[in-house]
């Protein structure tokens, strides 16, 4: 056990990663030594910061909290503390039947963790932190919460409503972590489309990514998690029109049916995706779309499914994650419909999808060899440099190799790279003028 060292693990999405990289920055002015992740902690202190949006994540937060207990039944850890989105949604419970936690903070109030630790730490810029990512790029949450109120996400319950951030305070930040080297920037928000409405009673993520854009040192731009009612058109003409900004969106579409998309409370019709698709790819031409979808959920019969499908395969999405319906409490979807489609139908549906998707990305990967595309590298793994291409986002999406032998590449840095090979995971590439 290391005295004066805390380790912190965080569980789920960039947002927490975002949150945990500030506590990092906070603890470290107190004068603590700080991990992120580490594959054998030995500090004193722990803090594990937790996910609550599906069960499955529920349950593995729940896991590696008991897994810390244990280290301290056995006198490898003096203080466990945890925070993030479960001990926001289950802060009573987790009280009563985990007592080997010293202190559980929800998703908000964790900045108290540091004067609980008899530490005072005054910092005007909130925003400043360690990063746990590549020196050369960052996430930027833009905001709290969620406005939306779609049937099966437990989300809201967790966050509450939609918070923007000033755009003015968002410059700042960027302004800070390219002072620290970070070239490439995810915007990260719960629904980015909506960001500004609560602030300037409008929407204003178009001008707020073009003015992050405007930045001195911003080369890349990247567009995480939108929602597609009521699509801000000028968005689309910032992506198209500035260099820096990907050509790259991650949109969430969940189905295509109109009548599963109505249970969902969510307020689009099939003929609406459709043309919303048409209308991304028009206006944004070479655009790569990611999206989410949902299969399974209470009232999904086989052409509902179908549906979905021959949508799939209609949109050839880039990039496509899915996962099957499970119940989340005190969401509308639990209150009020029944939950009758198998574990074993949903997780047919979900493979049969993923098999669809599969084709399209093999081919589309495919589609990309002989062509040349600005890759940046992140690491060297083994015998290859392992960068991105403005079409792939960190940790998700398809990654480029070029072999050790092509030179002495450096990470963070860009270069101009031929395809000369695919998978449906990776491309492999060789240096170009």
């Amino acid at each position: 056990m290391i005295k004066n060292r805390i380790d912190i693990i965080t569980m789920g999405c960039s947002k927490n990663l975002v949150d945990s990289e500030q506590l990092m920055h906070r603890l470290r002015e107190c004068g603590y030594e700080v991990t992120h992740d580490c594959e054998s902690p030995k500090g004193e202190i722990a803090v594990i910061n937790t996910c609550g949006f599906i069960g499955d994540a529920k349950e593995e937060s729940i896991n590696m909290i008991l897994e810390f207990c244990r280290r301290k039944e056995q006198g490898k850890l003096k203080k466990l503390y945890v925070m993030g989105c479960l001990s926001q949604r289950y802060f009573e419970e987790l009280n009563t039947e985990i007592p080997l936690v010293d202190k559980f903070y929800g998703k908000f109030d964790w900045g108290g963790l540091v004067e609980d630790l008899q530490k005072s730490f005054n910092d005007e810029a909130s925003y400043k932190r360690v990063l746990t990512t590549p020196g050369h790029y960052a996430y930027i949450k833009i905001s709290e919460g969620c406005n939306r109120r779609c049937a099966y996400c437990a989300i809201p319950i967790i966050t509450g409503s939609h918070v923007s951030r000033p755009i003015e305070e968002i410059e700042e930040e960027v302004r800070y972590l390219v002072a620290s080297g970070v070239k490439e920037f995810q915007i990260i928000a719960q629904e980015l489309t909506y960001y500004g409405k609560d602030l300037y009673h409008r929407s204003a993520i178009a001008e707020l990514v073009e003015r992050i854009a405007d930045i001195e040192g911003v080369e890349w731009i990247r567009l995480h998690y939108a929602y597609p009612t009521n699509f801000p058109d000028d968005l689309l003409r910032v992506i198209r029109e500035r260099d820096n900004v990907c050509k790259y969106l991650d949109i969430a579409l969940q189905h295509v049916s109109t009548k599963i998309l109505k249970k969902m409370l969510r307020p689009v019709t099939k003929e609406e995706t459709y043309a919303l698709v048409e209308k991304l790819r028009r206006e944004v031409p070479g655009i790569c779309l990611r999206t989410t979808m949902m299969v399974g959920f209470p009232g999904e019969t086989d052409k509902d499914f179908e549906e979905l499908l021959e949508f799939v395969k209609w949109a050839r999405f880039d990039r496509l994650g899915a996962f099957a319906y499970s119940e989340e409490e005190d969401t509308y979807a639990a209150i009020n419909y029944k939950d009758r489609i198998s574990k074993k139908k949903k997780q047919e549906r979900l493979d049969a999808l993923m098999a669809v998707q599969q084709r399209i990305s093999t081919q589309l990967n495919y589609e990309k060899v002989g062509r040349k595309f600005k890759v940046i590298i992140d690491r060297i793994e083994g015998d290859y440099f392992v960068g991105r291409t403005e079409y792939d986002s960190p940790e998700v999406d398809t990654e480029v190799l070029i072999p050790i032998s092509s030179g002495n590449l450096k990470t963070g840095f860009f270069y101009n790279v031929e395809i000369t090979d695919a998978t449906e995971f990776d491309l492999m590439g060789k240096l170009c003028d």
